[in-house]
Formats: C-alpha cells, structure tokens, sequence
C-alpha cells in the first residue's frame, strides 16, 4: 500500500479517537451550553460565508459562487432557526405514561461531497453538536481545501464557547483507503454518506449505522391547469440554481399536452433554448461517456460553456439546454441526472400518462429521490403524490429549493434520504433527530391482575349446565369403537394370529372395552350388544402401531423432539402420527423421527 494511503488511514483513526474523546464530554453539556456552542459556529458560518463559497467555486470548478453563498447561508440561518429551539438533552417529551430521554450517537462520520462541499459541511457540523455528537468530516478529494477551511471556522467560534477542540475534525490527506477506515473504525457511531453511488453504497456495507442518500433524476409534470409563466420560471430557477449541482434539481419537463405551446414559449422567453436533434445528439456525446455514465467535465458547468464543448451555437444568455426525446433508458442518454443546467422535454396526454413517464425516469435512475409538479388542482397533485416512488414530492415550486426546505414547510437538510426506493434507511430529511438515540421510560396504563386457568375438562363429556347432575362416566360411542376394531383387526394376517395378539392391540385402542369384546369375532362383526358403561380411560383412544417392539407415537409436539434431543432418544412415528410444524422442521432437522412398520 503506497505510502499516502497508510498515512491517510493512520490520520482517520487518529482523527476518530479524538473525536471520541472529545465527545465523552460533550455527551455532559447541558441544553443551554449545547445551544449557546451552535449559536456561535452558525454565526461564525454566516459571516464567512460568501468566502468559503468562493474558495469552493475556486477549488472544484462548479457551480456559481453567488448560489454556493446561498447555500452555505441556508445552512447556517435556516437550518439552524428551525431546529433552534429542539430540546436534544435529558428530557425531550414526556406525556405523562411515557418519557422519553434523548442520548447522543457518539462520533458521527460525515462524508462530504464536491458539489455542495462547504454548505454540507455547515450543514452536517451545527446538526452533530446540537445533538451532543463528535463529527469526523472526510471531503472530496476535489474539495479538501474548503472543507477543511470550513470545519476550522466553525471549530474556532466553538471552542470559544467551551466546545472541545477534537470534536470537530477534518481529514486533510484524502484518499478511498482513509474514508473506508473512517467508516469502519470501531468508534464510529453513525455515518452521514453524501456523494456518489459507490461510496453510499459503501458506507451501507461499512458494518454501521448510515444515512445515505442517492441520486435524483427529478421529473416536473406541467399538469393542464398549471400556471404557465410560472411553471416554467420555478422550474428554470430550479435546474440552473448552482448550475443543477443539488441532486434535487430539475432534469426532466414532462408537460401536459394541452400546454405544450404556452410552455415552450414561456421557457425560450426566459433563456431556455431548444436544441434540434442534430444537437441533441452532439450534446449527448459530449454529456454521456461511452460507458454510460455522465461525463464529470459538465457537472455544474453553464449551460453556453456546455454548448461550446459540444459545438453546439446558441445565444449568449441561454441559462439553459432543452433536448426533446423519444423515451427514458439507455437508449435516450440524456434521460439519466445530469447535474448540469440541461433539461430532457416530453409532451403527454393527461395525469395518468404523465405520471407513467414521470414514474419510469424516476426508476432511471432517481428512486425515493425527489418529483415536482406544476398544478392548480390540489386533488390532481394528490394523485400525483400518490403514483410517485419518491419521498418529497414538492407542488408549484422550484424541486431544488422545495426539496431542501427552502421554499416549503419541510425540514431545511442537505441531506435527504431516499427511502427503501433508492436503497436508503429513511425517507426524511436528514436532521439532528437521526443523530439521537431515544429511551422510553413507559409507566402502566392498564393493570394486569392473575387470570385463573379453567378447570380441564375431560375430552369424552361435554360441560353441562348448572344445577345439572354431572354423572362420572364418560359417554362412549360404542360405534366409534367397534369401526376401530374392525379396522384394527382386518389388518392382522394370517388369521391365527389374530387370538394371539388381538388382546393387546385392544387393551391398547380401547382399555376401558377390550374385556366386552370377544378375541375370536370375526373382523366384520359388531358386538352384539352394547357393553355396560366402562370407567373412565385415562386418554382418548389412540391408534399406535408396533414394530421391532416399538410403538408409533400419535401426536408429536415441538417439547416432544426438544426432550427426545436432550436424552439422545429416537421417536417412533408412522403415517398416522400427527406432527406439529415446529416438530416436524426440528425432528428431521436433527434426525430424531424413527419410522416403524
């Protein structure tokens, strides 16, 4: 392993026990010191905001650096002013029959990506310590410098506020081996994993805990009772904030057909521009490698650079690049995320048809992530919501900015789970609240007094009434016991053993009428008249066969092989044998069942 690597995962570990160290006595901070500690890492976050957005422009080449100020300050206002006043110590609720007791994680490992570097980063850090956890950032190789710049901010303002140093820690030599060993540390609690497919998908396989998130394909349906001009501006606003660099970005228009027309129009009047399909398939060799992935030399880039690369002429001010195509899949390349300010555009005929398509790009490549719809009718975005396999679905609104909480009432997060769809643990939007452990101290609300077992009754007599004379002998069916009999002895051949062995077989299947029965009847013959009442049997008839000396068993229960195991005994069973499911997979399991003849 070359040396950078060994150095890379030394760090981590490093890095990882301070960190814990760090954390054993933030875990005692009370409520008012935990708030006090996130004001000032916030506060010191906004003000350094436009720079680190610019370093983060600088270092990684994407997006806008007014947008990455946005961003960043997203993070340290909004985020911070919704969760302000969240109790994340000692007692957070309590209801009278249950109080629950919130408890920090412990070392909280957050991967950082490239394409919202520092803003993650804020986002990740004020969420950690609200909730009494360390964090270990590991950026991006492409965006080491900001990240680690941003963690020093914040640390310095809260150090000054009694923060312990090593609770906040950032790793400076970044490389695949040291992020794994990050991860995988046995004083990692959790994992926060933004970034691409692979390392998420790693962070699930690390052996902890981890919110991973994955990627967004997001598709827009203008339904027929849309707005028009609006529609057009919240999804314009949308793909090119940042230059389409938040997963939550609009990549496709699916537009009702009836405001095909308007539509179009309204999105060239506002700087979009339609490329012809000769175009179309320039931009797509340029936006798609031959191995079917997107190029990352396009990824947060302006729509009239994009253009140039791909030796596509458009005017000066397109804000962005519209491809009409035929369908979603691997034969459309440009139907896939493209975190990039280029939008696919598809017309279709009514609600349900557009829900279909919106459904199958999701499925290329967007599952759990994010949809968007354009609507007037509230029952029309219900449907919607209802047929999407998305966890947001954000109605008449920018999908980048209402994903987020930004623009709707959802919880402001950088971080947004995909739920089961996209192969996620959770659906939400990532918060201070999935950093927590909750106990629940539950009093009683229901007495439980001893319920008295009834009386066993015999199986041979039904209960009877009060006030009526119970007799002690049970009923018999005499016809019963006579087909059992005749059963019995129609199998005994040859004929003269049947004086020889009748006796017993009889005391065996009917001891309480064996003696009423004449040995020498002939196997068809009913007695010919009815016994006098016999006493009691001491268990209900039962039909066991011999072999080699050994009796089958009628009835077999799951204790039965238990006890059978536990003394190194076989169980003799035959056709007739009645085996409990339990038995039976326990039984041949550890080969106890013996059949006999």
């Amino acid at each position: 392993m070359p040396d950078k690597d060994l150095q890379a995962i030394q760090a981590a570990r490093d890095l990882v026990e301070a960190a814990h160290r760090a954390q054993s006595v933030v875990a005692n901070f009370d409520q008012t010191k935990i708030d006090a500690i996130c004001e000032a890492m916030a506060t010191a976050a906004q003000s350094q905001s436009m720079r680190l957005a610019t370093l983060a422009h600088e270092e990684t080449g994407y997006g806008v650096p007014a947008d990455k100020n946005v961003k960043n300050l997203f993070s340290a206002v909004d985020v911070h002013n919704y969760f302000r006043n969240l109790r994340t110590v000692g007692v957070v609720r309590d209801t009278g029959s249950v109080v629950e007791i919130a408890t920090p994680r412990g070392v909280v490992a957050a991967i950082i990506p490239s394409t919202n570097p520092t803003s993650t980063a804020i986002f990740k850090i004020l969420i950690a310590i609200k909730s009494r956890n360390a964090i270990a950032l590991s950026p991006h190789p492409s965006a080491t410098r900001c990240v680690v710049e941003t963690a020093r901010v914040m640390r310095e303002a809260g150090v000054k506020a009694g923060l312990p140093p090593e609770a906040v820690g950032c790793i400076e030599l970044t490389t695949i081996e040291g992020t794994e060993s990050l991860m995988k540390h046995k004083l990692t609690a959790v994992i926060l994993a933004t970034g691409g497919l692979g390392l998420v998908r790693a962070a699930y396989s690390s052996g902890k805990p981890a919110f991973g998130v994955g990627p967004g394909n997001v598709p827009a349906f203008v339904e027929r009772s849309a707005d028009a001009p609006k529609a057009a501006r919240d999804i314009l606003a949308g793909t090119c904030f940042d230059n389409g660099t938040i997963c939550a970005s609009e990549q496709s228009i699916v537009v009702d057909a009836p405001l095909d027309r308007e539509v179009r129009a309204q999105l060239t009047a506002q700087g979009a521009y339609f490329l012809n399909q000769a175009q179309a398939e320039q931009l797509a060799k340029l936006v798609i490698t031959p191995q079917r992935s997107l190029n990352p030399k396009i990824v947060g880039k302006a729509a009239t650079a994009i253009a140039e690369w791909a030796g596509v002429s458009v005017p000066p001010n397109t804000r962005c690049l519209i491809a009409e195509v035929g369908g979603v899949g691997r034969d459309f390349p440009l139907s896939i995320e493209k975190l990039s300010p280029i939008l696919t555009y598809y017309v279709v005929n009514g609600l349900e048809e557009g829900s279909r398509l919106c459904d199958e790009i999701l499925h290329y490549g967007g599952m759990g992530h994010t949809a968007s719809i354009h609507t007037r009718d509230r029952d029309a975005a219900l449907r919607y919501g209802i047929l999407m396999p998305a966890a947001r679905v954000v109605v008449n609104t920018p999908s980048t900015h209402g994903a987020i909480g930004f623009s709707t009432a959802l919880a402001p997060s950088m971080t947004l789970g995909c739920g089961s769809w996209g192969g996620n643990v959770t659906s939400d939007n990532i918060s201070p609240l999935h950093l927590m452990d909750i106990k629940r101290v539950a009093f009683e609300t229901r007495a439980v007094t001893a319920i008295a077992e009834p009386p066993v009754q015999s199986s041979m007599a039904p209960p009877q009434p009060p006030g009526k004379a119970v007799s002690t002998q049970p009923q018999i069916d005499q016809t019963a016991i006579a087909t059992l009999v005749d059963r019995f002895l129609a199998a005994r051949k040859p004929q003269d053993a049947i004086a020889q062995t009748d006796d017993a077989a009889l005391r065996e299947s009917a001891p309480a009428t064996t003696n009423q029965i004449q040995a020498t009847a002939p196997a068809s013959a009913p007695p010919s008249s009815p016994p006098p009442s016999p006493s009691p049997p001491s268990s209900p008839p039962v039909d066991k066969s011999e072999s080699n000396g050994r009796r089958a068993v009628d009835f077999v229960c799951e204790e039965d092989v238990k006890r059978a195991i536990a003394k190194g005994d076989k169980i003799y069973i035959n056709a007739k044998t009645i085996l409990t499911p339990s038995a039976r997979d326990l039984g041949e399991q550890r080969e106890v069942f013996a059949k006999t003849g």
